[in-house]
């Protein structure tokens, strides 16, 4: 593979290059300038220089083999050196970090490296003296003297362009490259080109549009084309006009499918949408559901199968990580320890995130049970409480604030692991139903949340017991106070699980409502990158929380009446039915309903909390297992044309210098600008081994 190259437009000024004016942050300048002197070797009076080596080679890490071009490494050298003195100084240094800032920096690296002699203008000359050292003009010769090079330069090639026309200027010229293969491939002018020419134009010419799954499927899409074993120009153009604008695929499918990712698309609603939305042809669209359908055969697409098609692009990372852990290097490497060590990491966080979900609507609870409480059987005669208010105002003039968190610490030590457990499950039967395109069936998410909330029962029936008698404790007036420690004593284990069937009855369809409902809603929230902001996983679960929290209210009623110790006077109940039988005898149905209210009050916030602090805790504690993510949890800002797996790993590149090795691979595969790497009698060996 041969060399990648950058360049940088000096033109522009410093002050347009503070932070923010581009993606990337701009680096410490203290930082830079130690950095800096590390890899500078020469000193003249008094300050330091890089060489074209100290650059290249040792700062950037490229043409590290002992036989290199020094000719390409001098020319990319010469990018920052705008001085031409042969050195590199900090200011110049510098200056090349700022400009890596801006998102259109792919542009401005290609730019320099044809503006020979730094005057902001690129003359045809120019042009040809770098084109004619490229290894694909080697490859595949461009007609420099052709009409599109003569519309840009003049018909004299006098023209110099600047830096916003030779943008377009780049851009079209590596577009009229494929088109000049396919010109040379077609030598009887039938205009059609062989399968096997078709594969090596799009590798040579259009590599940075194939993904590896098209690449390696890349000649038995092109022997499925209408023309069996030759491919035709509109065929070409369609291909590769497709592959440019896979975002507009995106989202003439989200358009289809009003945001949801994992419903299933016909070509038939894709056509309608695409003819609706855009000048998206018929013809692309054949080609975009037959790549689908040769790489999963559904006969229909799902957004997973356009991000498999998309070129790869350079994504910046913009969450903030407060730690960084890869588990494994890949997730075929996971397995039952690792998947143990997930299950352990999910519930650490997850028993953080009940333990603050609680505490924030703690009092919300408390008000919630003593109205679920009230029995119309009291020897009393008359209610404590008119409302849920009135409730609220008692518990502070008669108990203090205090009273609000009356048996909370019981309720934080049985909330960690009962909302850690629910998590986990829900997670690791998520996981278990995904297909092999990252999608989860509604059955599937339903029966995950219903496995969740069966499993937090073992938890929660002797939390919610302990916290509920400690709760209701304060109504009594002059009473003893009560701990939590004799509660459990006077209840014993049996007695701990009393309700239980009740507390199943309540949890397990609260899970199931719950858990695909905020799934739903954090898609609906999220932005047009699928990212979720904080604001939007907590108005996710809290709106999720409404129908869970309210449609299981006469269970959680139920479960409320069989855990109270009834007073003398009250109604006793014997069971679950026996419960319900006779609050609907004496009270009717309304009272299935009480507190429902201060319930979706209570659960509603709580989950959008706990939630929100759950995702949250995952994006800056980072442990990469190799399974799923949470959905939407990933802030990346695209940087135009760059590849993902060329990322820089030496800690020395910071601020705009963390993209140059992107920057560096977009130049050579996005334009085609690759400089030799090795010496040319080195590939004159190369050539004659092979």
């Amino acid at each position: 593979m041969g060399m990648h190259v950058v360049g940088f437009n000096f033109g522009v000024s410093r002050a347009s290059c503070q932070e923010g004016a581009g993606y990337l942050k701009r680096a410490n300048p203290d930082q830079l300038h130690e950095i800096f002197n590390k890899y500078a070797s020469v000193e003249k009076n008094g300050e330091k220089f890089m060489t074209a080596e100290d650059f290249v080679r040792k700062y950037l890490g490229l043409f590290n083999g002992t036989d290199f071009n020094q000719d390409s490494v001098r020319m990319l050298a010469s990018i920052v050196d705008t001085s031409k003195d042969g050195f590199i100084s900090y200011s110049e240094f510098q200056a090349f970090e700022g400009l890596l800032c801006y998102p259109d920096a792919l542009y401005k690296t290609a730019f320099q490296l044809f503006d020979v002699n730094g005057n902001g203008m690129v003359s045809f000359s120019e042009f040809v003296e770098v084109m004619k050292k490229t290894e694909l003009h080697l490859r595949i010769p461009f007609n420099i003297e052709s009409t599109f090079v003569e519309l840009y330069f003049g018909k004299n090639r006098q023209r110099l362009i600047t830096y916003s026309e030779f943008s377009q200027f780049i851009h079209d010229f590596h577009e009229e490259y494929a088109i000049e293969g396919f010109r040379r491939a077609d030598k009887d002018g039938s205009g059609f080109i062989s399968v096997l020419d078709f594969h090596d134009i799009m590798l040579s010419i259009k590599s940075h549009l194939l993904t590896k799954q098209v690449q390696s499927h890349l000649i038995e899409a092109a022997s499925g084309s209408q023309t069996g074993r030759r491919v035709s120009f509109p065929y070409f153009i369609a291909f590769n006009s497709l592959l440019n604008n896979m975002e507009l695929a995106k989202r003439i499918y989200l358009n289809v499918t009003s945001g949801h990712r994992a419903q299933e698309v016909t070509k038939e609603e894709f056509m309608h949408s695409a003819q609706a939305m855009s000048q998206m042809t018929p013809l692309e669209v054949d080609i975009l559901f037959q790549l689908c359908d040769i790489l999963h055969q559904s006969g229909r697409i799902v957004y997973n199968d356009l991000n498999a098609i998309a070129p790869e692009q350079y994504f910046k990372q913009i969450t903030n990580r407060l730690a960084e852990i890869k588990a494994v290097s890949s997730p075929e490497d996971r397995g039952i320890l690792i998947q143990i060590l997930e299950s352990t990491y999910r519930f650490t966080l997850g028993s953080i995130a009940g333990a603050v979900g609680a505490t924030a609507v703690y009092p919300i609870d408390l008000v919630k049970t003593r109205m679920q409480n009230q029995r119309a059987g009291s020897f009393i005669g008359e209610l404590m409480y008119r409302n849920s208010f009135d409730c609220f105002k008692k518990v502070v003039r008669h108990e203090g604030v205090f009273g609000l968190y009356r048996g909370l610490v019981p309720q934080l030590m049985g909330v960690a692991p009962e909302k850690a457990i629910k998590l986990t499950v829900n997670d690791f039967v998520r996981d278990k139903l995904y297909d092999k395109n990252g999608n989860i069936p509604i059955w599937g998410e339903i029966l995950a949340g219903a496995c969740a909330g069966g499993s937090q029962v073992i938890f929660t029936n002797p939390l919610e017991i302990v916290k509920i008698r400690l709760q209701v404790a304060g109504e009594i007036a002059g009473g003893s106070k009560v701990r939590a420690w004799s509660v459990v004593k006077d209840l014993g284990l049996f007695g701990l699980y009393k309700g239980a069937k009740a507390c199943l009855l309540r949890d397990v369809p609260f899970s199931a409502i719950y858990f695909p409902a905020y799934a739903h809603m954090k898609a609906k929230l999220a932005d047009e990158n699928g990212y979720n902001r904080p604001i939007s996983l907590l108005v996710a679960g809290a709106i999720a929380g409404i129908p869970a929290a309210s449609l299981v209210t006469p269970a959680d009623v139920i479960k409320t009446r069989l855990q109270v110790v009834a007073r003398a006077g009250q109604t006793t109940y014997s069971g679950v039915f026996d419960a319900a039988k006779k609050i609907m005898a004496e009270e009717g149905p309304r009272a299935f309903w009480k507190g429902a209210m201060a319930r979706v009050f209570r659960s509603s916030p709580q989950f959008g909390v706990t939630l929100v602090t759950y995702e949250l805790l995952q994006r800056a504690l980072y442990v990469d297992f190799g399974g799923t993510r949470p959905t939407g949890s990933e802030f990346k800002v695209p940087v135009v044309g760059l590849e993902q797996d060329v990322k820089s790993r030496n800690p020395d590149h910071i601020g705009g210098y963390q993209v140059a090795l992107p920057i560096f691979s977009g130049i050579e595969t996005k334009f085609g600008i690759c400089l030799p790497k090795f010496t040319a009698a080195t590939i004159t060996r190369n050539v004659v081994a092979n």
